[in-house]
């Protein structure tokens, strides 16, 4: 089951910038920088580009010119990005888009990208309600790439529920805290 960390400022302190990403290594095989408040994000991910060398895929969050500029693997997109999937595509990036139906992860497919994030699997804090892993099975049977189940998850069993209905991965910020 792939491992995805998705960072945010609760999770990453480029204080303690390496020991945080080698924490996140013994948990996770792709990272994405994400931060959606900081002024320096650009310079941060540079830093945390460098600096994270020990996963198969190392993606930021957003901004697929930054991500190639960077020469990271690839680029997170957000559900509103679907107009930017080819555009970073012909950059040569590795694709996941954030999806939240059937429908808009065969769109996402459809455009090119190489993965999508289903979510919210689970109930999440502030993420609407959850769809479920009926949902997730029904997405990840309809599709070629695969689908990384995202959204609530904090457990074990709640990892190999979601492998039980085919999900190829999952993706989270909260499973990947030092407390959890």
């Amino acid at each position: 089951m792939l491992a995805y960390a998705i960072t945010d400022p609760t999770t990453l302190n480029f204080d303690t910038l390496v020991d945080d990403l080698a924490y996140f290594s013994t948990k996770a095989s792709m990272i994405v920088y994400r931060d959606k408040i900081s002024s320096e994000y650009v310079n941060n991910a540079k830093l945390f580009v460098e600096n994270a060398q020990n996963f198969e895929k190392v993606l930021l969050h957003g901004d697929y010119a930054l991500a190639k500029a960077c020469d990271t693997d690839g680029v997170h997109l957000k559900s509103t990005q679907f107009d930017d999937i080819v555009k970073a595509k012909a950059l040569g990036l590795f694709v996941i888009v954030s999806t939240h139906s059937k429908e808009e992860a065969k769109h996402a497919e459809a455009l090119g990208a190489d993965m999508v994030t289903l979510s919210p699997v689970f109930d999440t804090p502030n993420k609407g309600k959850a769809v479920g892993l009926d949902s997730l099975k029904e997405v990840v049977s309809s599709l070629n790439i695969p689908v990384l189940a995202l959204g609530g998850i904090l457990t074990q069993a709640q990892i190999a529920a979601c492998a039980d209905v085919g999900a190829k991965g999952f993706a989270s910020i909260r499973y990947f805290c030092k407390n959890n």
